[in-house]
């Protein structure tokens, strides 16, 4: 895929190829571009080129070895700045994959925490349908009508109880969501870079 999307020009990063693919994991993903980004950089060859035949036949011998030097020291150099990028590519994978694993991580606690929601939702609806119950009863039956009000303010107070641990649920799910949003950019600028 990313070779796919190197052809017609776009920049194959984990967030394009995840995106052609029409999902994945960032950690597979991640190795994935990894090796292709290994193999793309392994079909370069350095820098090499012969005299120009003018200076061949001005300086004859001594130009030829002064062209050869010439090319050794900036294939050095092309060496030495590709140790420094694979260095640098090498530190950049490690953060991408760390952030592939947070993202994967944060997905994970996610959809956990929606569950969750779902469950203390159900749970409050549950509970206020229970207590508009009991004040009907309460209505109707006045032999019961103290303990019926209690029960029913026992069940307000849990439902008050769900409703917060609700809140606090969503303002989970809303930070987790910020933070996979944020790992992702920050995914897709390491991408990049």
């Amino acid at each position: 895929m990313a070779d796919e999307l190197d052809a017609a020009g776009q920049n194959p990063t984990l967030a394009a190829v995840r995106k052609a693919t029409g999902g994945g994991s960032f950690t597979t993903i991640s190795e994935a571009m990894s090796e292709w980004k290994a193999r793309k950089a392994a079909k370069e060859t350095p820098l090499r080129e012969p005299a120009p035949q003018a200076i061949s036949e001005r300086l004859g011998e001594f130009g030829a070895e002064l062209w050869t030097l010439a090319l050794e020291l900036a294939n050095g150099r092309l060496a030495a700045e590709r140790e420094a990028l694979d260095t640098a590519r090498v530190q950049i994978e490690a953060e991408k994959q760390e952030a592939a694993e947070l993202a994967d991580q944060v997905t994970g606690e996610l959809e956990t925490l929606q569950g969750k929601v779902s469950a203390l939702e159900a749970a409050e609806l549950s509970a206020r349908n229970e207590a508009a119950s009991l004040r009907q009863q309460l209505i109707t039956t006045g032999e019961r009508a103290a303990t019926a009000e209690a029960r029913a303010g026992e069940i307000e107070k849990r439902a008050d109880d769900l409703n917060a641990e609700l809140a606090r649920v969503n303002a989970q799910n809303a930070e987790l969501v910020k933070a996979l949003a944020g790992a992702a950019k920050a995914t897709e600028k390491q991408g990049r870079g």
